[in-house]
């Protein structure tokens, strides 16, 4: 019973449970980036490159025709997808700086008043010392030429 209470306590700490909801929230995130660029930015770089389909582009490695869909291709042999590993890596970028702006733009509004927070306070121990070297450099009456 008391390993059950303690993993109760672990699943509702506030960490755990902000990462569930992080994992679900980019899940749906990814497919609205996903049918971003495959519905809206692909489409048209497609069209420049000669109106077929960016994803099915490939090419065959065991002498498949040139002019089949993807998923066909593939049925028939090993098919090198250059066009739907494109694709994926113009998602994943796409993802990384709407999730970077994102980021940017909460730090933003936290404002220097959290940043200003996060930095330690001195300790006791740090001022003592630091009054300590302070007296003693004013009791220091050597001339500084001296030093050298």
């Amino acid at each position: 019973m008391a390993m059950l209470e303690e993993f109760k306590k672990f699943a509702m700490r506030g960490n755990v449970v902000d990462l569930a909801v992080g994992v679900i929230i980019g899940g749906a995130f990814g497919r609205i980036v996903d049918s971003l660029v495959q519905d809206v930015i692909m489409p048209p770089i497609g069209k420049l490159f000669g109106g077929l389909d960016f994803a099915n582009y490939y090419i065959p490695l065991n002498h498949q025709a040139y002019n089949l869909p993807l998923a066909e291709a593939k049925k028939a042999g090993a098919v090198l997808a250059y066009g739907n590993f494109l694709t994926i890596l113009l998602n994943f970028i796409l993802l990384a700086f709407v999730i970077f702006q994102m980021v940017r733009l909460i730090n933003r509004l936290r404002g220097p008043a959290e940043a200003a927070a996060a930095k330690p306070a001195p300790t006791p121990e740090d001022i003592l010392l630091l009054r300590e070297i302070r007296d003693s450099l004013k009791n220091d009456k050597r001339d500084p030429k001296d030093a050298l």
